[in-house]
């Protein structure tokens, strides 16, 4: 195959991809790699996709922010830390992130606490309060509202 049918070829197939879900562009990269599609067709390839909008970092955050929270139930530091490691910038990030509603943030981690406390055997409160911190930390929410969750329900069931 010629280098301009190539290009043309995995090109077409990019838009096709891209049309249907969001990619970011190290995902389209990879992809481009596994193609071996050569470096400079890659970034011609990627210029193109950008500037007819198939590819858009914020709105790529965006979304998967909302998936990821929504269907996942992650917290903030998961996501954010997912995002990173797909090379988004740092302020698109954040605006993102932005995006969640804090009440419906507070309210989805006190709902899994509330969940996850059914299920868990613990020997005494501390034991609970341990395990229950430990899994909203591993759903990636802050320390801080984890712990105020926790303080309010474990306060409210010894009253």
């Amino acid at each position: 195959m010629s280098e301009n049918a190539m290009f043309k070829t995995a090109l077409n197939k990019m838009m096709a991809l891209c049309s249907r879900r969001e990619y970011c562009i190290r995902e389209i990269k990879e992809k481009l790699g596994s193609w071996e599609v050569s470096t400079a067709d890659n970034e011609k390839i990627i210029d193109l996709l950008k500037k007819e909008n198939f590819v858009n970092e914020e709105r790529y955050a965006v979304a998967f922010v909302k998936d990821k929270f929504n269907y996942n139930k992650w917290g903030k530091i998961k996501i954010s830390s997912h995002l990173r490691a797909k090379q988004i910038p740092g302020d698109t990030i954040k605006s993102a992130l932005d995006s969640i509603d804090h009440e419906v943030y507070t309210r989805v981690i006190n709902d899994l606490i509330s969940s996850h406390r059914r299920s868990v055997k613990a020997k005494n409160q501390y034991d609970l309060k341990a395990k229950l911190l430990r899994y909203g930390l591993s759903k990636g929410f802050e320390s801080s509202i984890v712990y105020d969750v926790l303080n309010i329900q474990l306060n409210d069931s010894e009253d």
